[in-house]
């Protein structure tokens, strides 16, 4: 009975903390606020690999993430954490509604699908920021994906996730799958080729940015209709809410939460491994050349 009483107050805190959170923020806002000009939302989508691919065979939206290619340096953090949050939103009150009307059933979690394509030892300096997204994920916006496929992914990526597999909670560790080079085959047993994301439709590294019907297949990209929607839509609601009120130019700054001392040890973890993996790759480099140059 007191275990059940505290699984409880537990997630009823969770709840009073996330919704102190969106009233404190703004939340309920962020999708009238539009990262202006179009070039920098632009900039963004380039440097912020995500994106809609399509649905799962039971109607689950496909989310495609390029984790290894993501460089996140064309704007600032609040700009990144503003765009997370945006398509956050957007998945739940447009994307996830949608979904479940058109499949005659409720859908109230999404598949991500993690393209690890690119991984190098420089996404350290991407640890502070990826870290602030996925306590904002953790803390607010939980139990909202199903299943994260993971493919293409190479040695460094491997190394790591051996180490950092044990210090994931259990439930985020069932929902982890590893799949064999681009993941295609498996993952064509739950969504049809059209929803693949665009990275899996060739074995190994290729990838196609046009479908078959010639529309953009990259769906990273600013120019794929996920993206356009997606845009419009935010300048609608920003429109319909402040119709006398010049858009201004500025990221819609956000507190970041604090992270638990499961994500610091992860984030720490990961880390430490990138670093002994950094000095394994120079020291067998340095051992090359002095073969080289001593023959």
């Amino acid at each position: 009975m007191y275990f059940k009483y505290s699984y409880q107050s537990y997630f009823m805190f969770q709840l009073i903390d996330c919704l102190t959170w969106r009233i404190q923020n703004e939340i309920d806002n962020i999708l009238a606020k539009p990262i202006i000009p179009a070039e920098l939302y632009r900039a963004i989508r380039d440097s912020q690999l995500v994106g809609l691919s399509g649905y799962s065979k039971e109607g689950l939206p496909v989310i495609a993430v390029g984790v290894g290619l993501s460089t996140f340096d064309k704007a600032s953090i609040h700009y990144y954490v503003q765009s997370h949050i945006q398509m956050n939103e957007y998945r739940d009150c447009v994307i996830l509604p949608s979904a479940s009307k058109r499949f005659g059933r409720y859908i109230g979690t999404c598949i991500k699908v993690l393209d690890m394509t690119g991984l190098k030892f420089s996404a350290l300096n991407q640890i502070k920021l990826l870290s602030v997204i996925s306590t904002i994920d953790d803390l607010n916006y939980p139990e909202k994906t199903e299943t994260y496929f993971i493919v293409n992914a190479p040695y460094i990526f491997s190394a790591c996730w051996k180490v950092v597999k044990p210090l994931l909670q259990e439930r985020t560790r069932k929902k982890v799958q590893v799949l064999s080079g681009s993941g295609r085959d498996e993952l064509l047993k739950i969504m049809d080729y059209e929803s693949l994301p665009h990275f899996c439709r060739r074995e190994g590294s290729g990838s196609s940015r046009h479908s078959r019907n010639g529309t953009v297949g990259d769906c990273f990209s600013f120019d794929h209709s996920f993206h356009q929607e997606l845009y419009n839509y935010i300048k609608e609601q920003a429109a319909l809410r402040k119709p006398a009120a010049p858009i201004k130019q500025g990221s819609f700054h956000v507190d970041f939460p604090e992270h638990g001392p499961e994500d610091v040890k992860i984030a720490e973890t990961i880390e430490s491994e990138f670093q002994r993996l950094g000095d394994q790759n120079r020291l067998s480099h340095s051992l090359h050349e002095l073969k080289i140059n001593g023959d």
